[in-house]
């Protein structure tokens, strides 16, 4: 072992262990100043977010951030009137989103020809290829079930934009429209919620 001598080079602890010596060297002041100005950051930092309340919480960040996107769609919404689904069942990008997202999640239902019929029988969800309308036949009337379902759940469609989102849900909805013309006579049918057919 050398000797602990200031110009032999690094210092060894005098102890031995399964012939391994540890070196006894201080850390260098830079490593100990950022140790020392972590620690004491974190004790400012602890006292001023828990004793305090300074800084929000993860699940006030979150609430923030819902409520921001909540309102982004309540604006999105109000900018979505008829005439604007008519105009995008005409654009070709965004009926081809829509058949897609179609073809993944409403098509077990109402069928690919939308007709809510597969080899005869009868699919759960209601034909939307015709002119007879249970909701009502208005796009925004379309798009407000897509989005929320229908009034009574155990016997209609689930609410999709909590899955799909608000966009692919219009993008859907111009899909269906893009089946049909605007100006097309819509009826209620005998069973709609909304009245009898008039």
């Amino acid at each position: 072992m050398p000797p602990d001598s200031p110009n032999s080079g690094p210092t060894l602890r005098p102890h031995e262990y399964d012939g391994i010596q540890e070196y006894d060297q201080k850390l260098p002041n830079w490593w100990l100043f950022s140790w020392y100005i972590t620690m004491v950051f974190f004790v400012i930092a602890w006292v001023a977010y828990y004793q305090f309340g300074v800084g929000m919480s993860d699940e006030k960040n979150i609430e923030t951030a819902m409520a921001k996107i909540a309102d982004f769609q309540k604006r999105e919404l109000e900018m979505i009137d008829d005439d604007k689904l008519w105009a995008m069942s005409k654009d070709e990008k965004i009926v081809t989103a829509g058949a897609a997202t179609y073809s993944t999640t409403c098509i077990a239902c109402h069928a690919a020809d939308l007709s809510a019929h597969i080899a005869g029988a009868k699919l759960p969800g209601l034909p939307l290829n015709d002119q007879e309308w249970k909701h009502g036949g208005q796009p925004t009337q379309i798009l407000t079930i897509v989005r929320k379902g229908a009034p009574d759940l155990t016997k209609g469609m689930p609410p999709w934009e909590p899955q799909l989102g608000l966009q692919r849900v219009v993008e859907v909805v111009a899909y269906i429209l893009s089946k049909h013309e605007k100006g097309e006579p819509a009826t209620l049918a005998a069973d709609s919620p909304l009245g009898a057919p008039k």
